[in-house]
């Protein structure tokens, strides 16, 4: 099974999942409902081979999935072997970024905090690259360029024809660390204070003058679906990443987000302060 349909097939399956045990059925009793065994359910949920849509459709109908639910669920079904952009870096590429880029091309929107370096959407060329260089394992150029490259094309999302809605929340020493050199990060400011004015991002920043917040948890990503129920929550740690969906853990990062939003200056005032930064520099 190749990289690409692995990770389609791991939010079938995690979507699948979470869509029987709202209905507290056994796998037993939903492959009676659908003519399949029980062998099959569990396989369609584990990632464990083919799965043909039309028994995915009749599962969600069962579990009383809503039409966009079914759809977006069919969908994942339907394209579990197709291809995503990246497939042509899939040597370069993590599991877990290939999960992500494979998330982000269904989703409707991101919820962002960033506590440490600016959104990988929002990123300029030039700052992504020093990132890449500032890299505790030593890269080649061309790794680098490559990396860099990746993080580009993802950024098409924002531009796509289905509207993308990006929210991010930026800490204040997001736009106060000076990543690369004074240039670079005076581009990248300028960058976050122009895409602040589309229609599809908003950008808020989160002043060091409010002190403690709920933040704990570091940064994080609600990576929305058509759906509350395909939601997922994409955390990116040193040593790895980890995407959570269960109910509890969505709640949780949905009310830190709230918060974060709630303490955060408005889109005006964070303009403002971005624009500040950027003439201190």
């Amino acid at each position: 099974m190749s990289v690409r349909t692995t990770t389609r097939r791991r939010q079938l399956g995690a979507t699948l999942r979470k869509l029987r045990a709202h209905t507290g059925m056994t796998l037993e009793e939903a492959g009676r409902l659908v003519g399949v065994s029980k062998a099959t359910v569990s396989r369609y949920e584990t990632q464990a081979g083919p799965v043909k849509w039309i028994v995915v459709d009749a599962l969600c109908r069962e579990y009383g999935a809503s039409d966009a639910e079914r759809e977006a669920v069919v969908s994942l079904a339907k394209d579990a072997k197709q291809q995503g952009w990246w497939s042509s870096f899939a040597d370069a590429i993590p599991e877990s970024m290939n999960l992500l880029l494979t998330l982000e091309d269904e989703a409707m929107r991101e919820d962002h905090f960033s506590c440490v370096y600016v959104p990988g959407l929002l990123q300029t060329r030039a700052y992504s690259a020093a990132l890449q260089r500032a890299n505790e394992i030593p890269l080649e150029p061309a790794e680098i360029e490559q990396l860099v490259d990746i993080r580009m094309k993802r950024q098409e999302v924002l531009t796509r024809p289905r509207p993308f809605r990006l929210w991010a929340i930026l800490d204040e020493s997001v736009i106060r660390r000076v990543v690369g050199s004074r240039e670079i990060m005076k581009e990248q400011l300028g960058r976050l204070h122009e895409v602040n004015e589309s229609p599809h991002v908003t950008l808020q920043v989160l002043p060091f003058s409010n002190g403690a917040h709920g933040a704990a948890l570091g940064s994080f990503v609600i990576i929305g679906g058509t759906e509350p129920a395909l939601d997922v929550v994409y955390v990116d740690f040193h040593t790895g990443s980890l995407f959570l969906e269960k109910d509890e853990e969505l709640e949780r990062y949905r009310l830190a987000f709230e918060y974060l939003r709630a303490q955060a200056l408005d889109m005006e005032a964070s303009s403002a302060m971005i624009h500040r930064a950027r003439k201190e520099l």
